[in-house]
């Protein structure tokens, strides 16, 4: 008998507009719907094109005959070095698939090399959170692991979050999880609502001026980026809890409910309070457990930041076994990074 005819050799070009559909068809049948359940051109456009950090540069694998055999997109992202003041350029890989009739023939490791070539002459950082099986394949195009990012736990419902954790422990199902009845201001109408140049941007301006004096890598806040990041980000319900003292805005957060198997869980992406400000961030920490309805609350709480100093006092511990490896590649002669030199919020690495 003789053996099949194997596929037809793909050729490497730029992902356009027009490629949209294909895209988001192999990305849905490689990596299934999502954070959102399902891919959408609304989500993928909000992503990958309205980025305030600048649209995502993408490649494609395609055959002679038009088959899409695989894509990669590299999210743009800066982190400010308070060290020295300057913003670094970086992207982080997201959104990779081959399509089954092409695996195992080097299409990921090409599409990522050349891509990486691309972005090479105006990207000083390359960083992504792989997991397991894929960081392997990383180390082997030059990424170095650099550490854990742990995920700190408080519990709400204590007993329904026993069930839930003995039951991913036995691998079993436990059950459905009670509806999720998230009483929050959604951000995107809380962001909607500030003015230009209101409380919310003389917050930020206070912490940038504390930021500065802290050499280790950080996004910089802005009201743009926080509007794009958690108030325009479709079907991610992220919501807004605030704390104020004699009327004024003394701190914000940010977080989203969402099903972790048969619980619910509030994802808390970030924690912004003025300088030095522990009490604030102790009443958003309770107010993310309380106001919330979920099961428990996950978040990490960078050390040194008001959020982790108040983090123990409001019932927030580091979970074992559990956490983002942060793997990263770095230009050839920079001194090597570890996951000390970086000031996270889990908005910062959790993917979307």
């Amino acid at each position: 008998m003789s053996a099949l005819p194997s596929p037809a050799e793909p050729t490497f070009r730029p992902l356009t507009d027009a490629d949209l559909p294909a895209v988001l068809d192999l990305l849905t049948a490689s990596l299934a719907g999502g954070p959102t359940g399902t891919r959408t051109a609304e989500f993928f456009t909000w992503k990958h094109r309205q980025n305030p950090f600048g649209a995502s540069p993408g490649l494609l694998a395609e055959t002679p005959d038009g088959r899409l055999a695989g894509v990669r997109l590299f999210l743009r992202w800066q982190w400010h070095e308070g060290a020295t003041g300057r913003t670094i350029a970086a992207v982080r890989p997201v959104d990779t698939a081959t399509h089954p009739d092409f695996q195992g023939r080097g299409i990921f490791r090409r599409l990522t090399l050349d891509l990486l070539e691309q972005v090479s002459g105006e990207t000083e950082l390359v960083f992504n959170t792989p997991n397991g099986k894929s960081l392997p394949g990383y180390r082997t195009m030059g990424w170095q692991e650099l550490g854990a990012v742990p995920v700190a736990l408080r519990a709400v419902r204590p007993a329904a979050f026993a069930r839930g954790v003995r039951a991913a422990l036995d691998r079993r199902p436990a059950g459905p999880a009670a509806p999720v009845a998230c009483q929050l201001p959604t951000a995107g109408d809380w962001f909607d609502a500030q003015p230009a140049d209101g409380p919310l941007a003389e917050l930020l301006r206070e912490r940038a001026a504390a930021d500065a004096a802290d050499p280790r890598l950080a996004v910089r806040r802005t009201p743009e980026f926080l509007h794009w990041r958690y108030g325009r980000a479709p079907g991610l319900d992220y919501r807004v809890l605030t704390a104020h003292r004699g009327g004024e805005l003394t701190g914000l957060a940010l977080g989203r409910p969402r099903r972790r198997g048969p619980l619910a869980e509030f994802t808390l992406a970030d924690v912004l309070v003025r300088p030095g400000d522990r009490d604030s961030a102790a009443r958003l920490l309770r107010a993310a457990a309380h106001e919330s309805g979920c099961d428990h609350v996950a978040t990490h709480l960078s050390p040194g930041t008001e959020a982790a100093a108040a983090a123990l006092r409001t019932g927030y511990l580091r979970a074992p076994r559990t956490g983002m490896r942060l793997a990263a590649r770095t230009p050839a002669g920079r001194t090597e990074l570890t996951v000390a030199d970086w000031r996270f919020t889990l908005g910062d690495l959790e993917v979307f």
